[in-house]
């Protein structure tokens, strides 16, 4: 099994186990376990995905100042207005799921 296979499959289980002992301390009913597993796929997938999306931004960057180090100065205030775009998307994920978790409490 693949390294990303691994966590992705390791990311699903965990935010599943945690909805699953979520839902048993107080929310009730189909309609609350579905949104508590839904609360936690999204952000389970919203990390993953930005967490791929900064390493490949951040191994794209660091390759052209290595190929140029003169272009370290261009390349980094693009680089990290770009981590912080992608950070503000898994941001918008935790937002949504306590929207999702605000509608079955």
């Amino acid at each position: 099994m693949s390294r990303k296979s691994f966590l992705v499959t390791a990311s699903f289980l965990a935010t599943t186990f945690l909805a699953s002992a979520a839902n048993a301390e107080g929310l009730e009913g189909a309609a609350g376990a579905t949104a508590l597993v839904g609360a936690g796929l999204a952000i389970g997938i919203a990390a993953v995905g930005g967490a791929l999306g900064q390493g490949r931004a951040a191994a794209a960057a660091l390759e052209g100042i290595a190929r140029n180090p003169s272009a370290s100065d261009k390349l980094f205030t693009p680089m990290i207005l770009g981590l912080a775009l992608i950070e503000s998307l898994v941001i918008y994920a935790l937002v949504i799921a306590f929207m999702i978790l605000g509608k079955v409490a």
